[in-house]
């Protein structure tokens, strides 16, 4: 959903511009009155908004979104029958683990966050340079939505290689990769530092954030680097150490050491208790509720929900269409996921493609009567409750028939994928839980896509509890908990009863079994929004997914890209100053 923020650029701004992923081509735009427009806050909110532009390729198959589901155990991308979606064997060996550096995506992720970041860098050297014609509280408040910006693109390059190129000022300086440890370290510096300052949503403004960094996001995002600092192999000791040469730029002082800004990681448990801290100011806040109903979150119109935190804002037209490779900066999940002849059948205007579906091992966490999974009917279209994924005959309005496909052949979606290479056109249960455009107005999806959810940060608590993190705050979230489990179930007479039949030990038990406690319940609540892959590291659970064939641990860092190791600066010694990460 298209929201008030300006996108374009302020021509009067001398601002140097960095073509979103084809760094770092720029255009000058002169004029000698950016000193007065920067008092006005329009300017600043158009000037600023650029920023955000390199979001929208983040959610597409051949980006970040596509790598992370396709190898958890929560996507899969079969061949079909004839051939379609072979690639190669791309998106097979995305299925089974056996990727390479040369995979397009990589190249896309890599690209795109480094370019996103550089422009964040780019607009804070143009507000560091004019603080003084700025007021204070304006000037506070788009320096922080701008660093909290750039540390969210970094953290999506981090949480695929591990080893990246954090810098945190605007300059073709040179250095080696950064260790996981000095980039986290330098991640929750910088949100430590801007989190308390950020804007905190009220309902009156909840629109006017949409899509944009509040104190709620800074303080999520934190959640999550604890929770998982873990998982990506810090301790106490690597990163309470962790430091780096440069740390300051345009007279501006960057990212300080934890100690500076109050953080002090001695045990273990300390990880956890400071992602509780962080998850309850985000529920202390008010900002925040969970829906009555799941699917509010991803509702074409869904720019009012409450419980979207942080999300990529659409625009479902072919305004502003740009492409990255394969990768498109729209929404495509819908026509990725559904059958071809879903087109015809809800009248949509682009082709849809059979590709995406759910794992067959990964629907079987969902009780039949879990609004979340695909529920108990089995009659597809003529189902009469909302499901979120898409199980049976696909059939034409009015009529219990199922649709023909090629050789008169009936369309009736199935769990069961029967062959990795030689998959039928119905294997696979579908994605169904964003409302589609039926009226054929938009070409591409108008739903925002949650990058961030309130549910999250409440199952984000209560796992770093389990882990034995202290809380200061025992049970506020107690009531978004009853919520969650009263919607999952709201075709049943007693919901809350349903639920804690179906999934005992959902709220109460870190199994490292995928199909039990919170593993398994953030599995059914947070389907395809990026979670699922991080989820399994932290569980121990990546390399036990159904049809993965490398179980090298070294697989839960993606390769360098080898198109961007060919670039690499060569460093004193002769050899180039990036290298691969292990394992490839």
């Amino acid at each position: 959903m298209r929201k008030l923020m300006k996108y374009a650029l302020i021509c009067a701004m001398t601002l140097p511009v960095v073509t979103s992923c084809h760094m770092l081509d720029e255009d000058t735009f002169g004029a000698a009155t950016v000193e007065d427009m920067l008092q006005n806050e329009e300017n600043v909110v158009s000037l600023v908004g650029q920023a955000y532009a390199d979001l929208r390729f983040m959610h597409d198959h051949w980006g970040y979104w596509g790598v992370n589901t396709l190898t958890a155990d929560e996507g899969l991308c079969p061949v079909r029958i004839g051939g379609d979606w072979n690639d190669g064997g791309y998106w097979k060996n995305l299925n089974n683990h056996n990727w390479n550096a040369y995979g397009k995506a990589f190249e896309n992720i890599w690209n795109c966050t480094v370019a996103g970041s550089v422009l964040c860098n780019n607009i804070l050297e143009t507000l560091y340079g004019n603080e003084e014609n700025m007021s204070p509280d304006l000037y506070a408040l788009y320096v922080g939505e701008m660093e909290v910006l750039r540390s969210y693109y970094y953290y999506l390059l981090f949480e695929s290689f591990g080893r990246i190129p954090y810098m945190e000022d605007y300059s073709d300086r040179n250095e080696a990769l950064l260790e996981p440890a000095v980039t986290w370290a330098h991640l929750v510096s910088c949100l430590e530092r801007n989190a308390p300052n950020m804007a905190v949503v009220s309902d009156a403004d909840r629109t006017n954030y949409n899509g944009r960094t509040t104190q709620g996001m800074a303080y999520a995002l934190l959640a999550k680097l604890y929770l998982n600092a873990e998982s990506y192999g810090l301790t106490p000791e690597s990163v309470m150490a962790a430091k780096r040469t440069v740390d300051s730029h345009n007279g501006k002082k960057g990212s300080s050491p934890l100690e500076e800004v109050g953080i002090k990681i001695n045990t273990p448990q300390d990880f956890y208790t400071n992602a509780i801290r962080c998850c309850n100011e985000v529920i202390a806040s008010g900002s925040y509720e969970i829906e009555p109903s799941y699917f509010n979150n991803f509702l074409l119109e869904n720019g009012k929900s409450k419980e979207n935190i942080f999300t990529i804002v659409e625009d479902g037209s072919v305004n502003n269409e740009r492409d990255a490779y394969a990768c498109k900066n729209k929404l495509r999940i819908a026509v990725l996921t559904l059958h071809y002849m879903f087109q015809t059948r809800y009248n949509l205007v682009l082709d849809c493609w059979n590709g995406f579906v759910a794992r067959p091992e990964y629907m079987t966490i969902f009780n039949d009567h879990d609004c979340r999974g695909d529920g108990y009917e089995g009659k597809g279209t003529n189902n009469e409750h909302q499901w979120a994924w898409f199980v049976g005959p696909l059939c034409p309005e009015g009529s219990t028939t199922p649709m023909l496909d090629k050789n008169d052949s009936l369309i009736i979606i199935t769990r069961e994928v029967t062959s990795l290479d030689q998959a039928t056109r119905n294997d696979g249960a579908r994605m169904f839980k964003y409302e589609l455009d039926k009226t054929g107005t938009y070409k591409y999806m108008e739903n925002d896509f949650p990058l961030i959810r309130y549910a999250d940060v409440i199952y984000m608590k209560v796992e770093a509890k389990l882990r034995g993190g202290n809380d200061e705050k025992a049970g506020i979230e107690d009531s978004a908990i009853q919520m969650l489990k009263k919607r999952a179930f709201p075709y049943s007479d007693d919901p809350i009863a349903t639920f804690d039949k179906a999934y005992p030990d959902a709220y109460t038990a870190l199994s490292t079994d995928m199909k039990g406690g919170i593993l398994a319940e953030r599995g059914r609540e947070l389907s395809w929004e990026n979670c699922r892959r991080r989820d399994l590291i932290r569980f121990d659970q990546f390399e036990n997914v159904q049809y993965v064939t490398n179980q090298a641990k070294t697989r839960r860092w993606f390769p360098i890209p080898f198109a961007i190791l060919q670039k690499s600066v060569i460093g004193e010694d002769g050899k180039p100053l990036w290298t691969q990460n292990e394992g490839y």
